[in-house]
């Protein structure tokens, strides 16, 4: 496309590729607004708004090479321009223009090292992104004074609160609605009502309920055993 240059190679000069173009469609989507709305004619083919190193921009159909020399950005801009809110298109058209600068940048910068990128990343988002300008957005930055080991370990460290925090309360919540649904059960031996810190065990012929300790069956006997029948019932059985 028209104004571009040779590809920049260095993390500064991919910096200042990607502030230059910023800085174009920032143009269009403010200052050149009237203009750049009347030339997104929905009438017209798929449209496309290009931000150049040069500073300029323009509103024209993709690149006909395939593949394209550069990332192309996104196509048919102009097609939903009627079909929304003005703000919210340009909104909308903000975002596609961001993500397109952010894959321009990728492009240039494939053969950067680990610590290049991280550098060119760094210097990207010193600067707001065209969508928060155009909708008035602030984002919230991390404060200088905590590094990024300590923001890992504390948030770390309120993840596993937390997570202690809900499950001691899945616990409290168990234990109380287990209390509630057995509340009014009583031990068919002893009558005593029912705690959920006291071993239990249900008879499986007539259904009632006994303290393990008085009908002398402990938690590991109960595992073994395919089915209870209560004292009452095995006496019952024994006499028909």
């Amino acid at each position: 496309m028209a104004g571009d240059s040779s590809n920049p190679g260095t993390v500064e000069e991919i910096f200042n590729d990607f502030s230059s173009r910023r800085s174009a469609i920032l143009q269009a989507l403010s200052v050149d607004v009237e203009k750049f709305y009347s030339l997104c004619n929905p009438e017209m083919e798929n449209l496309c708004l290009y931000g150049h190193p040069n500073g300029t921009w323009e509103v024209n159909l993709p690149a006909e090479e395939v593949p394209p020399e550069l990332p192309e950005p996104a196509l048919g801009i102009n097609f939903a321009r009627d079909g929304m809110q003005r703000q919210d298109w340009l909104s909308l058209v903000a975002v596609h223009s961001d993500c397109w600068l952010l894959s321009v940048s990728s492009y240039f910068g494939a053969r950067l090292s680990r610590n290049e990128k991280n550098r060119l990343f760094s210097l990207i988002n010193d600067l707001p992104t065209l969508f928060e300008v155009v909708t008035g957005r602030k984002t919230i930055k991390d404060k200088p004074s905590m590094d990024h080991e300590s923001k890992y370990q504390n948030g770390l460290k309120r993840s596993i609160e937390g997570e202690m925090k809900i499950t001691r309360k899945l616990m409290e919540e168990s234990s109380e609605d287990e209390e509630d649904e057995h509340g009014d059960t009583l031990c068919g031996s002893c009558g005593g009502r029912y705690l959920n810190v006291e071993f239990w065990i249900c008879c499986d012929v007539c259904e009632r309920w006994y303290h393990g300790k008085c009908v002398k069956i402990t938690p590991a006997k109960a595992e073994s055993m395919k089915q209870y029948k209560c004292p009452s019932c095995c006496t019952k059985k024994g006499r028909q």
